[in-house]
């Protein structure tokens, strides 16, 4: 098979487009479409080009409507291993049509990065034809340059057709590749596409003249038959989905899934095998009895450990494995209906560990267990690479769970377990429930690090599903109960969504956290830190170490935070920075031309301005400390240092002006919510760099949850879509639902230990009334153990610090830092578009490193 497509000039060649077949689209003559389409309009000029590719003469913006993602596989004459390559098809629509388009592979990273993604405009600025000649007549449209724009608010999608019906066949396959399908756009563990199944339904069957063997029996005979009779097994456990697809292996669907089976004699590791996957794995559930017949059966894999049945009476067979394939042989599998189930056949009942929060204090480390309860926090879809220099993730988020019987809620780390109509729609007060639980605990840390994480076998439901087999566990039942005593009123006042997690907590001494780091590197350089925050990949999350000193810090109020966000956004293209207030939402345009550019950061000023740094401390401590709203007595000999405006009233006090740092009375309060060291004054000119990461992004603010909004709160904290979701009405903004935070966030500035790179970050600090009245949050060391999302309460009385009472305390404990060498550890998330979020989780002293 071989490909060719022409350039005009100089344009360079993209070596991987030459390595596969294209199973394309038929581009027509002139005539054959409408003349008002733009698409059309550049067809024309691709066909009549000698070199098949063409900027188009007029460049007319159209609309992104789905970009999905699939492998892409090598040249059969290709035989050097070659790390995979995945690609995207890109649909667009110009109003008149809409053309399913490849992308070339130099322009992934705006899709990595989110910046090509679906309801945004997109000027096609270079496109090109690529043909299949095994394939007569036959070719797709390839974009190679683009610059992409805003996002549009609402998009028509009514009587737009595509210019080629072939685009609408179904199941849909990838423009390039002829064993290909489409992938989830951010993982490879969800199922996606209209190639995965639903439709599988119990059947009756007759048992007559039927022959069956047990599990055990067939344990001992497997090897010397050829002929293996039927297996009716009881379901125990299914496993999420696994991806081994490789750029070499022409396998259409490469997909396995694990299934506990059992019958009276004991249980084993079925493994269902590609395309038998995409038919089956959707319709298959825990507590399904099946009927299975033209299996193969092999030595099991040695090093899978299978999960233990909750039953210890149920023997586990470990030698050998099910083997269900569409072909040699060809599996057939029944789903028997519950009502068909003869007791004397003694299938194993589906049982649960079923703990409380209560009971979750005694389990040891690695127990394995099933929780139900209310949502009262649900995080962001994150994710993290499974090995560097790789493309494969896993998708995560973080979520809290209440059951009644304690006032902590079972911290959870829920990853993707190939439910993605339940993982994407999951939102505070929907009644939860997860199974195979594993417990992580570390008693010997400070905070106390205890949560549970999902394992290979963990399914999820949002319970209030009619049939699911858990209903009558009596643990399920006094859930129930307790749900029963809450109002929804009750129910909403806890609920929060999204935003930063600082989870888990960091260590409360850096040889700790040393003994915890899973990284080769334990310490990153401060001028590496730049090349890991553009490395990061959409909504990737990392956490690092850097050595510094902390030369600046400013409190950014809650209310300041909210009413900046409709700031003005500073060009990709142009240096000069923004206010350090700004936190810009509005997409950022990017043009590519066949090659990456370097992504573009936000460049945010940061214009610190000294408070009092002649000032003693002892009067440097009471000027922190004054409550909001008095009169501040400052000699005057030291006001008149003071810069911003600030004027001295008759009686030598220090009186500043009305701004978004004064109350709405108009009160005269401390002089600035802001620390600066002499250090980074003298270092500022001489500086290589100062990177500005200080920016708080609308979603890195958890929000309080309100059920009416409930689909657009659950979109905007989910990954970006595959394809375009029309709104529900006109669509709020984020920025207009309440924070759960009450102390607003900061601006901390550390330099480097040689003096040469500066960085501003962002430290969001969380805590609750508890903590405020036994004076845990006294100092900014302190304040970072216990920076966990939890709903903050109104304060119960007149002597709970205020939030600007604690701000203070903590410009001052940064203060006192000063010129001390400290390592920060900063936790890194993409949030695509260009925003990234760098956020200080934790300070090591001298009084906590070895």
């Amino acid at each position: 098979m071989s490909e060719e497509r022409g350039r005009v000039g100089s344009y360079p060649q993209n070596p991987e487009k030459k390595q596969t077949g294209v199973s394309g689209v038929v581009i027509r003559k002139a005539g054959a479409q409408k003349p008002n389409s733009w698409i059309q309009k550049v067809l024309q000029q691709i066909v009549r080009s000698p070199g098949m590719c063409v900027s188009p003469s007029e460049v007319v913006p159209v609309t992104v409507l789905a970009v999905q993602r699939y492998l892409l596989e090598y040249d059969r004459r290709d035989t050097r291993p070659k790390p995979p390559v995945y690609c995207y098809d890109v649909t667009i629509s110009d109003g008149v049509y809409q053309e399913k388009c490849c992308l070339d592979t130099s322009l992934n990273c705006l899709v990595r990065q989110n910046i090509l993604k679906v309801g945004i405009k997109m000027s096609i600025s270079r496109v090109s034809c690529l043909y299949n000649e095994e394939h007569l007549g036959q070719g797709i449209l390839c974009i190679d340059g683009v610059h992409c724009g805003e996002a549009l608010d609402d998009i028509s999608l009514e009587e737009i057709p595509f210019r080629n019906s072939e685009h609408q066949k179904k199941p849909e396959r990838p423009l390039r590749g002829e064993h290909s399908h489409y992938l989830a756009l951010w993982n490879n563990e969800d199922p996606y596409g209209d190639i995965w199944l639903t439709n599988k339904q119990p059947e009756d069957y007759n048992f007559k003249h039927l022959k069956l063997i047990s599990l055990s029996h067939l344990e001992m005979t497997w090897s010397t038959r050829k002929y293996f009779p039927a297996l009716l097994v009881r379901i125990l456990y299914k496993s999420k989905l696994r991806y081994y697809g490789k750029p070499h292996k022409k396998v259409t669907e490469p997909y396995q899934s694990f299934l506990e089976i059992a019958d009276c004699s004991g249980t084993v590791t079925a493994i269902m095998w590609n395309d038998l996957c995409p038919q089956w794995y959707k319709s298959l559930r825990t507590g399904l009895v099946l009927l299975l017949q033209a299996y193969s059966v092999k030595k099991s894999y040695p090093f899978r450990m299978q999960p233990s049945p909750v039953n210890p009476n149920i023997k586990i067979i470990s030698s050998m494995e099910i083997n269900l394939n569409i072909r040699d042989p060809p599996t057939n599998i029944i789903i028997i209906p519950e009502y068909q189930v003869k007791p004397e056949w003694g299938l194993p009942k589906l049982n649960h560990r079923f703990i409380t929060r209560k009971e979750l204090e005694d389990k040891p480390r690695n127990y394995i267990c099933d929780v139900i309860g209310i949502l009262s926090f649900v995080g962001r879809v994150q994710r993290s690479k499974k090995r560097e220099k790789h493309e494969d993730f896993w998708s995560y988020r973080w979520i809290h769970i209440a059951d009644g019987t304690s006032e902590q809620p079972f911290i959870v780390e829920l990853f993707s377990t190939s439910q993605p109509e339940i993982f994407e729609n999951i939102y505070p007060m929907a009644y939860f429930m997860c199974t195979q639980l594993r417990v992580v605990r570390n008693n010997n840390v400070v905070p106390r690090l205890l949560y549970l994480t999902t394992t290979n076998e963990s399914r999820v439901f949002l319970t209030g599903q009619r049939g699911q087999p858990y209903a009558y566990e009596a643990k399920v039942k006094n859930f129930i109960q307790w749900v029963k005593t809450k109002t929804d009123s009750e129910k909403l006042k806890n609920a929060v969504i999204g935003g930063y997690y600082p989870y888990p907590p960091v260590p409360s001494t850096f040889s700790k956290y040393s003994c915890s780091s899973k990284v080769d590197s334990l310490l990153t350089a401060i001028s590496e830190v730049k090349k890991v925050i553009e490395d990061l990949q959409y909504r990737e999350q990392k956490r690092i170490a850097i050595q510094g000193i902390i030369t600046a810090i400013k409190y950014i109020p809650h209310s300041y935070a909210n009413k900046s966000t409709s700031a003005l956004v500073t060009p990709l293209k142009i240096s000069q920075p923004s206010p350090s207030q700004a936190a810009p939402e509005q997409s950022h345009n990017e043009e590519v031309r066949g090659k990456q550019h370097g992504r573009g950061r936000l460049a945010r000023s940061q214009n610190f301005q000294t408070t009092s740094t002649s000032l003693s401390p002892s009067k440097k401590k009471r000027i922190l400390q004054a409550p909001c709203g008095k009169l501040i007595a400052v000699p005057q000999r030291e006001a008149s240092s003071q810069t911003n405006g600030n004027k001295l009233g008759t009686s030598g006090m220090v009186q500043c002006p009305r701004s978004a740092n004064t109350d709405t009375t108009g009160n005269i309060r401390f002089i600035k919510d802001r620390w600066e060291s002499q250090l980074l004054k003298e270092k500022r000119p001489s500086l290589k760099e100062h990177l500005k990461y200080s920016c708080v992004y609308p979603e890195s603010i958890p929000r309080k949850f309100i059920l009416e909004h409930k689909k657009f709160l659950t979109q905007q904290y989910n990954s970006q879509p595959s394809k375009y979701i029309p709104p529900e009405g006109k669509p709020p903004k984020l920025q207009e639902f309440k924070s759960a935070r009450s102390l607003g966030h900061f601006e901390v500035t550390i330099l480097g230990l040689n003096h040469e790179i500066a960085i501003d970050v962002a430290f969001l600090p969380m805590f609750c009334p508890e903590d405020v009245q036994t004076s845990q949050v006294d100092t900014l060391l302190t304040c970072m153990n216990y920076s966990c999302v939890y709903p903050v309460a109104t304060p119960v009385n007149e002597q709970t610090p205020s939030p600007r009472a604690l701000a203070g305390d903590i410009i001052k404990a940064a203060a006192e830092l000063d010129r001390v060498h400290i390592i920060g550890i900063l936790d890194i998330c993409n949030l695509g578009n260009n925003k990234v979020e760098v956020c200080l989780q934790k300070i090591y002293s001298p009084k906590n490193m070895p």
